[in-house]
């Protein structure tokens, strides 16, 4: 699990410190894509998001920014089951996006463990270049790509902007397996990790520095609350010339 623990707190395109004097990088709300993330449909039980910490509604769903995730409990295959992108016709190379089941986009609510936010998708493919490729087609722009080394395989990033959210692609930098791409983890922006932590105890790891600079990252324990997807919660971006 290793390679999956580097996969959920990547450099993102929006590391101001990545990439100096390009404005997209600058400020995340300042260049949203076409494609917004508007929904996930993940199979687990309401109740066990709302001892995550989230705020959960009557309809069992939980607002995360612009992105509304729809509990359809734990029997069945579990993770995430859909994903619904503006702009999407069906699936991508096995991933299961479609169309944004409601238009209009979700309403802010808070949470006790402080999300304010989608900050990434993380994806897992066994050939990365077949699913880019398939992305690209889709319509999604790539925006950065990252390699880096686990246990002497060397693995790739790829990042393509979801909304105000990012996908992020990890797979083998020169890997060629068969098998379709399938959604992973999600990264969420918290603003207050130490209020996450009093919210949530145990449930969530110790803060530690993330990749991107200025950043902490914790990891939900999600096993103990049977929840079918890696979670994380990250401190919001740093701006690059904060207001003094």
């Amino acid at each position: 699990m290793r390679s999956a623990k580097v996969a959920i707190e990547p450099v993102t395109v929006g590391d101001p410190s990545e990439h100096p004097g390009d404005p997209t990088c600058h400020d995340r709300a300042v260049t949203p894509s076409d494609h917004r993330l508007g929904d996930l449909e993940i199979a687990d039980d309401p109740a066990a998001w709302g001892a995550a910490g989230f705020r959960v509604l009557a309809d069992d769903t939980v607002l995360v920014g612009e992105t509304r995730v729809r509990l359809v409990g734990a029997d069945g295959p579990r993770g995430i089951r859909r994903a619904g992108i503006e702009g999407s016709d069906g699936p991508v190379d096995g991933l299961p996006f479609g169309p944004v089941a409601d238009p209009e986009p979700a309403a802010t609510t808070s949470h006790p463990n402080t999300v304010t936010a989608i900050d990434h998708l993380v994806v897992m493919t066994p050939d990365a270049d077949r699913t880019t490729a398939a992305l690209s087609a889709a319509g999604l722009e790539v925006r950065r790509t990252r390699r880096f080394e686990v246990d002497g395989t060397v693995r790739r990033q790829t990042f393509f902007w979801l909304g105000r959210a990012i996908l992020e692609l990890v797979g083998d930098d020169h890997g060629h397996g068969d098998g379709p791409a399938r959604p992973w983890g999600l990264a969420l922006t918290a603003v207050d990790l130490d209020a996450a932590a009093t919210a949530l105890g145990d449930r969530l790891g110790p803060a530690r520095p993330a990749v991107q600079a200025g950043r902490s990252i914790a990891t939900v324990r999600t096993g103990p609350l049977d929840i079918s997807v890696p979670l994380a919660l990250l401190s919001p971006h740093v701006p690059e010339n904060p207001t003094p």
